[in-house]
């Protein structure tokens, strides 16, 4: 136990001066979803908010945390049409699958290019909902499942005087049950 401890106080008093020097941020943003579920792939914006937590390691390079939260305009809809014999009326059928909520938290890792620019890798956890809707013209169902899954991704950060900054940013996401996604992101935020 007097082991565990000291090795406690060692690592929290290395974490210290890069925690004085710690920078945190929020960020809206927006960009490119492209969904595939099952081999078919729809493509629509996703927009969101997220924020983090920054922190030097020595020279150049950095750490951070991130969370957010997006959603997509991604959905994907067929239609069938039937005209049956009189007394019958003709009829549609429509059955839809958007892309919902998505959740995640990420690390990144990164090295700065200069006093305003810095490039990064990111990996961490997410959790997307995928949304089935079916109309027959007399009534209306819905489902929603939720998926757990991995996100990587790369970027570059450039910032605007002393507390703005833009991201471009890839991801690529990868849920249960063959889901996965392709983001291409623009972000701006601000630091505090």
């Amino acid at each position: 136990m007097k082991k565990l401890s000291i090795a406690a106080l060692a690592a929290a008093a290395a974490i210290m001066p890069a925690a004085a020097h710690a920078q945190a941020y929020v960020q809206i943003e927006t960009g490119l979803d492209s969904v595939h579920v099952l081999g078919e792939s729809d493509e629509g914006v996703l927009y969101g908010i997220a924020a983090g937590y920054e922190f030097p390691l020595g020279g150049s390079v950095f750490a951070g945390v991130e969370a957010g939260i997006a959603d997509s305009t991604t959905k994907e809809c067929e239609s069938l049409s039937y005209s049956p014999a009189p007394p019958f009326s003709a009829y549609t059928e429509t059955a839809c699958l958007k892309s919902g909520r998505d959740i995640s938290a990420v690390v990144r890792l990164g090295t700065r290019l200069g006093e305003e620019s810095a490039i990064y890798i990111l990996g961490g956890y997410t959790n997307a909902r995928l949304k089935a809707t079916w109309d027959d013209g007399y009534s209306k169902y819905s489902a929603g499942d939720n998926g757990d899954g991995f996100r990587l991704g790369a970027g570059y950060q450039h910032t605007f005087g002393k507390n703005f900054f833009g991201k471009v940013e890839y991801r690529y996401s990868n849920y249960e049950g063959d889901f996965s996604r392709h983001n291409g992101v623009v972000a701006v935020g601000v630091n505090f």
